[in-house]
């Protein structure tokens, strides 16, 4: 326990009663009152989540924008300041290094936000592809990150700022100082819900959190929540259904990556072994991560990259890597530990229901 690291918020989620466990090198909360609980509270009303694990880059000086272009999937051209964009950091043969949102704070200025476990790997590899004249800073010890997300999530935002937010629109920011101090307020999330993630300076975020909290129509929400619903949505996580060893093409990701110009791993993305396919399965019994799977025939072809009981639909759902010939069938076996079960090829999002889109105009 000595060797994982904390967040600003760590001692408090244990003297709040959080079930923790390690996650990316840190100690973090996986339920407070239950995961199911958890979930259908943010579906229904407004979750925050401790998302500080995460690490965030800051990018600067003339020229930036096209340094980043070469090393991101991204379209920095059409990224105009106040606006983010979610992507990939490839390796040379277009294998997922990360995925990652970048911000435009200012022309040639960015933020990128990049998972906790790659934190080191990332900086690592943006800076040794950069020209040594630009400003490449890891700000990810100073800044702490809450997510808020639910239906009610626009209405417990205008409660702590004091003013109203529905003019910011999907994937877009605002840098605001309401509360004393700097902080970015974007209309982002992990959830398929109305939400909002807030970047602040780390000696602020138990301030902000406890002010988040006292609202009555607010629950902590830990990872185990925070994985049924991403994966409600569709959404990958990385380490299970993103990797170096697949590229975005195989994930079913294509469509983020820009087409004009060149970028590293760009060359590499025309092979495709694998596809991520999404599954419905019947009933409560859950697919496991590597859980085998299998044509109706009996030939094993692929393997369960994330699967859980979906509390918002009422049984199980998946996504697998098959192989690129196999993706196009419709009905599959998963090969748990005690059966075998009989699972539906579907389309993406598995919930179809969130409100992370709703317009507030």
């Amino acid at each position: 326990m000595d060797s994982l690291a904390t967040t600003p918020l760590t001692d408090w989620h244990r003297k709040n009663g959080a079930k923790m466990a390690p996650f990316a090198g840190f100690d973090m909360p996986v339920q407070y009152k239950g995961i199911i609980i958890e979930h259908n509270h943010t579906r229904s009303k407004a979750g925050i989540f401790d998302i500080s694990h995460m690490g965030e880059f800051e990018l600067s000086g003339p020229g930036a924008k096209d340094a980043l272009n070469k090393v991101v999937s991204h379209d920095l051209n059409t990224l105009a300041p106040g606006k983010c964009r979610y992507g990939f950091l490839l390796n040379e043969t277009g294998g997922i290094n990360d995925d990652l949102i970048i911000y435009c704070l200012a022309e040639d200025e960015y933020m990128l936000v990049v998972n906790g476990a790659c934190r080191e790997k990332d900086f690592n590899h943006i800076k040794d592809n950069l020209p040594n004249d630009l400003t490449l800073s890891d700000v990810s010890d100073e800044t702490a990150k809450i997510d808020i997300q639910g239906p009610e999530s626009l209405d417990i935002l205008n409660a702590l700022m004091g003013a109203d937010w529905k003019h910011l629109k999907y994937f877009n920011f605002e840098i605001t100082e309401t509360l004393g101090f700097s902080m970015i307020v974007s209309r982002t999330g992990y959830t398929g819900e109305l939400g909002y993630e807030l970047y602040l300076p780390s000696d602020k975020a138990l301030e902000v959190w406890e002010k988040l909290v006292a609202d009555e129509r607010v629950e902590p929400v830990g990872l185990g929540a925070r994985d049924t619903l991403r994966l409600e949505i569709g959404y990958p996580l990385y380490g299970q259904d993103l990797d170096e060893a697949h590229t975005p093409v195989e994930a079913g990701a294509g469509f983020f990556l820009k087409k004009e110009s060149d970028y590293i791993g760009k060359s590499g993305l025309g092979t495709v072994n694998e596809s991520l396919v999404s599954l419905t399965i019947a009933g409560r019994r859950t697919a496991r991560h590597d859980d085998a799977i299998l044509l109706p025939s009996g030939e094993t072809v692929g393997r369960v990259t994330s699967g859980s009981f979906a509390p918002s639909m009422g049984h199980c759902v998946a996504l697998a890597y098959v192989k690129a010939e196999a993706a196009d069938n419709e009905e599959f076996l998963v090969k748990t530990a005690r059966t075998e079960l009989k699972a539906q090829k579907t389309s993406l999002p598995f919930y179809k229901e969130g409100t992370a889109r709703k317009k507030l105009d």
